[in-house]
């Protein structure tokens, strides 16, 4: 039986998810892993600060993990975000 924590946890996952550029982030990092900021900003055409809170939800959710590369933090999915995906394309 779930309980009201499971809920919220779930609810947290879904709302890290429902806004059309973070869907269309987890596009990009799906076909592209290991992204910085900078780059999915670039390559969505979005700005840099946009690009940046949408990819901070995203990793609070646990739909993206974080790697330090230098000066560079790198950003790829988790296997939930791939189940995510998965999901949304059944649903087109």
């Amino acid at each position: 039986m779930a309980t009201s924590k499971n809920y919220r946890q779930l609810e947290r996952i879904v709302k890290g998810f429902a806004n059309h550029r973070r869907i269309e982030i987890l596009e990009l990092l799906h076909r592209q892993p290991e992204l910085s900021v900078d780059e999915v900003s670039e390559k969505l055409s979005i700005g840099y600060m946009n690009a940046s809170d949408h990819i901070r939800k995203l990793a609070i959710a646990g739909l993206v993990l974080k790697r330090n590369d230098g000066n560079t933090v790198r950003h790829k999915l988790t296997s939930r975000a791939q189940s995510i995906l998965v999901f949304c394309k059944k649903l087109e």
